[in-house]
C-alpha cells in the first residue's frame, strides 16, 4: 500500500505543518523557528522546533522529529496511512481509491462486530446472568447500551465461529486477543463467562476489550493485549466521552466500574487508565482535554499510593492536579450509592491540592512529637518540595510543612535550597559526562541505527542537507557518481536514492513526500539532519562532503574501525565552509 509523492505533497502543503502542530502545542516565535514544549517528553524548557520553511519539526531534547505526517502519527497513535487519512479528512481532502487500503480497517471492523456479538448475547436469554450482575451493580440499562457493555458466553470457540463466519480468519482474531492457542495448537475464546466492556478510542474505533469475572475466580480482570491497533499506554477507558464534556478538567477513576457509575451519575468526564498504573503517554493525552485532574482512587493505602504516582506523571506534563479523598466509602461508586450524586460534586469541590495531599501522608508515617520523626518527616518534604520549580509553590508550601512539624519556615527553605543545589550540581556532572564525549552526541538517537564510520556519516548528513536546500547539486554528485553504496550508513544512503527519485521526477526534495516507507527513528533523524542551520559555501562545502565519502569508503576497505574524536577534528574544515551544519 502506497501513496504517490505528489499526492503526498499536495496533501502536506494543505495541512501547513504550524497549523497543524499548533493545535497540540503552544508555539511561540524565536528566529526563523516555533518553539514549544515537546507534547512527546516531560521538559520545563522549550526545546521542540517547528520549521515551516521546511515544513518539520524536531525535538532538541527527545531526538523526535519528521513532517506533519511523522507528528500525526505520534500524538495521535495512528499508522501511516491513517495519518494520511487524518490530515485528509482535516484539509477536507479525497483520498486515491486506489491508493487507499489497510489491514488495520479489517482489525477495527473484526473487533467492532465482536462488540456486537457481546452486547447481543447479554440481552440474549444465555446473557442473562450477565446482565442481572450489571444491573446488581445499580447500572441501568441506557448506561449499559451506551457503553455498548456486552457477555462472553461460557464456551470455547462461539465467537471464533461467528466471526469466522463473517468473513474473519482465526489469525486475525488471535492477533487481537480475541482468541488464543494451547500448547497443542488448539485455538479457543480467549473472553469466557465474563461481563464485557468494549474499550473505544477517542475517534470511535474498538480497539480492544477488558472482561470481569462475577465471582472471585482470577484473573479478575482480563484486558485485550498489545495488538496492530491497540496499545494500553496510548488510551484512556470512556475518554471518547469524556473528551465531550464541559470544562477542562477529568476526573480520574481507577478501574471500568467506577467510571461507568460516575458517567451514570452525571459525572461525564470520569475517564481511567487500563487495568495498569497511569503512564506519561496517558498523561500527554489528558492534557489535550483537560488543564485539571482530579484524582479518585479507591480509599485504601494501595489506592492512595497510586493516586501519589499518577500525580507526579501527571505534574510532569504541567496538569494542574487535586486528590479526592472519599470518606466512609472505598472507592466513588460505592459512595454515590450511599450519598447521591449531589454528595459526590460537594466532595469534588473540596478535593485537595495534589502537594498538600503528599506532604500530609508524609506526616502521617512519622510522630512529629518525636524529634527523630520530625527530622525525618522535613528531610522527605524538603526532597519533594525542591523539585517544585515555582518559588512561590516551595514558598508557600515550606510554610504548610513547617508548620505541620512544629520549626520555622526559613529552616525548611535553607534545606530544600541546599537540596535544589544538590539536584542541580547533578544535573551539571550529567552535561559534562555528555561533552566529555561528542562522539557519542554526534550518533543517532536510536542505536538501531549507530554510525559505525562517524566521519562518513557526518558529511553524508550534509549531502542529505544540501540536497534538500538545493536539488541542482545532484548534477554533481551524479557527475562524481555518488550512490547509495557510497554511503557508510544505510539507512541514510536509503534516503539519499529517495531523494534521488524525487528530483529526477521533478518532484520537491521534502520531508513529507520522504515520510512514506521510512521508520519513526529514520524521520526523527531526517527531522534532526534538516534542522541544522545551513549557509557559507555551498560548492566548496559539496566537493568535501563527497571527498569524505570515497575517503571513507576506501578506508572501511582497508581498516574496521576509526577514533571518533580524530574523525570530528577531520571535519572542521567541512564545517567552516557550510555555515557549521555538521553539528
Amino acid at each position: 500500500m502506497a501513496f504517490s509523492e505528489s499526492f503526498l505533497e499536495d496533501l502536506s502543503s494543505r495541512c501547513d505543518i504550524y497549523d497543524v502542530v499548533s493545535r497540540y502545542v503552544t508555539l511561540k516565535k524565536s528566529g526563523s523557528n516555533w518553539f514549544g514544549l515537546c507534547p512527546f517528553h516531560g521538559e520545563k524548557t522549550p526545546s521542540f522546533s517547528v520549521n515551516t520553511e521546511k515544513q518539520i519539526f524536531h525535538c532538541f531534547g527527545c531526538g523526535v522529529g519528521g513532517s506533519v505526517y511523522n507528528f500525526i502519527m505520534k500524538i495521535e497513535n495512528l499508522t501511516f496511512p491513517e495519518s494520511v487519512e487524518f490530515l485528509a479528512n482535516m484539509a477536507g481532502v479525497s483520498l486515491p481509491k486506489e491508493d487507499f487500503h489497510d489491514n488495520r480497517k479489517r482489525l477495527y471492523n473484526l473487533n467492532l462486530e465482536a462488540a456486537k456479538f457481546f452486547r447481543d448475547y447479554l440481552f440474549s436469554e444465555q446473557g442473562k446472568e450477565g446482565l442481572a450482575y450489571l444491573t446488581g451493580r445499580g447500572l441501568n440499562l441506557r448506561t449499559i447500551r451506551r457503553f455498548g457493555l456486552g457477555f462472553a458466553p461460557d464456551a470455547w470457540s462461539v465467537l471464533i465461529e461467528a466471526m469466522t463466519a463473517k468473513g474473519y480468519t482465526k489469525e486475525e482474531l488471535l492477533t487481537l486477543g480475541l482468541a488464543k492457542r494451547n500448547k497443542n495448537g488448539r485455538i479457543y475464546d480467549q473472553f469466557r463467562n465474563r461481563v464485557i466492556f468494549p474499550i473505544i478510542d477517542i475517534r470511535g474505533n474498538v480497539v480492544a476489550f477488558g472482561g470481569r469475572l462475577m465471582d472471585d475466580g482470577k484473573p479478575k480482570y482480563l484486558n485485550s493485549p498489545e495488538s496492530p491497533i491497540f496499545s494500553k499506554s496510548h488510551h484512556l477507558f470512556a475518554l471518547n466521552y469524556a473528551k465531550k464534556s464541559q470544562g477542562r478538567s477529568l476526573i480520574l477513576a481507577e478501574g471500568y466500574m467506577d467510571v461507568i457509575a460516575l458517567h451514570q451519575a452525571g459525572f461525564t468526564q470520569a475517564v481511567a487508565s487500563l487495568g495498569t498504573s497511569l503512564t506519561t503517554d496517558q498523561a500527554k493525552l489528558m492534557k489535550r482535554f483537560a488543564d485539571e485532574i482530579i484524582i479518585s482512587y479507591d480509599a485504601d493505602n494501595a489506592g492512595q499510593t497510586a493516586a501519589t504516582r499518577a500525580a507526579e506523571i501527571l505534574k510532569n506534563v504541567e496538569l494542574s492536579i487535586k486528590i479526592l479523598k472519599i470518606p466512609g466509602a472505598k472507592d466513588p461508586d460505592e459512595f454515590i450509592k450511599a450519598n447521591g450524586a449531589e454528595a459526590f460534586a460537594t466532595l469534588l469541590e473540596s478535593s485537595e491540592e495534589h502537594m498538600m495531599f503528599t506532604l500530609e501522608r508524609i506526616r502521617n508515617q512519622y510522630d512529629l512529637n518525636d524529634n527523630e520523626g520530625r527530622i525525618t518527616f522535613l528531610k522527605e518534604a524538603a526532597s519533594i518540595l525542591a523539585k517544585l520549580p515555582s518559588p512561590i509553590e516551595r514558598e508557600i508550601y515550606a510554610s504548610k510543612a513547617a508548620q505541620m512539624a512544629f520549626v520555622g519556615k526559613d529552616v525548611l527553605l535553607s534545606e530544600i535550597d541546599r537540596k535544589r543545589h544538590a539536584y542541580f550540581k547533578e544535573q551539571k556532572k550529567e552535561e559534562i559526562k555528555k561533552t566529555m564525549h561528542p562522539e557519542r552526541n554526534a550518533q543517532p538517537k536510536d542505536r538501531a541505527l549507530h554510525y559505525t564510520d562517524l566521519k562518513s556519516a557526518r558529511a553524508e548528513e550534509g549531502i542529505l542537507s544540501m540536497l534538500a536546500l538545493d536539488a541542482t547539486c545532484i548534477r554533481q554528485l551524479e557527475k562524481e557518481q555518488i550512490t547509495q553504496a557510497d554511503f557508510s550508513a544505510p539507512f541514510l544512503g536509503n534516503i539519499y536514492t529517495r531523494m534521488c527519485a524525487l528530483v529526477n521526477a521533478g518532484q520537491p526534495v521534502t520531508a513529507a513526500a520522504l515520510s512514506q516507507g521510512l521508520t519513526e527513528s529514520e524521520m526523527s533523524e531526517l527531522g534532526r539532519i534538516l534542522s541544522a542551520p545551513s549557509g557559507g559555501d555551498e560548492s566548496m562545502a559539496l566537493e568535501d562532503y563527497i571527498f569524505i565519502l570515497k575517503e571513507g569508503r576506501a578506508r572501511r576497505g582497508a581498516v574496521s574501525q576509526i577514533d571518533p574524536m580524530l574523525a570530528l577534528r577531520d571535519l572542521h574544515k567541512a564545517k567552516k565552509s557550510y555555515g557549521g551544519n555538521l553539528k
